[in-house]
């Protein structure tokens, strides 16, 4: 899970997939935190990510590295909304805390479960690890 993290933050706009009915649909994220050793992502839940990750858990996440390697992310979300969970979020991205609070009803965290990274280089090397 660690290589992951390091790899998000490394290459913070990176690109979330869920299906919206049979619709895949792709957006950008830029917040990822370890939170009590579990991957940890951020949203709100008046967006469709939100509506679309409720009705199907699996989602996929992408990004490349300037230097051509990329990562490809899949699993399960899990929510793992709470005080203490917002503020470890807050406190990883302080920017978090200028669309949210701690105290509100709309920012909620989520993390992956069943995840299965892949990591692929322009020369076809490729390494899967499971967490």
């Amino acid at each position: 899970m660690d290589e992951v993290l390091k790899f998000l933050k490394d290459n913070p706009t990176f690109y979330l997939a869920t299906v919206d009915g049979n619709i895949p649909k792709v957006r950008p994220f830029g917040f990822v935190m370890n939170y009590e050793g579990k991957l940890h992502f951020g949203t709100n839940n008046k967006k469709d990510v939100y509506k679309q990750l409720k009705a199907n858990p699996h989602f996929e996440v992408s990004t490349t590295s300037k230097t051509g390697e990329w990562l490809r992310l899949k699993g399960k979300a899990v929510f793992n909304t709470n005080k203490q969970s917002k503020q470890a979020a807050f406190d990883s991205a302080p920017f978090l805390s200028q669309m949210y609070s701690v105290d509100d009803a709309i920012f909620e965290l989520f993390y992956i479960e069943e995840a299965e990274a892949t990591f692929n280089t322009m020369k076809g090397d490729s390494k899967t690890v499971q967490f």
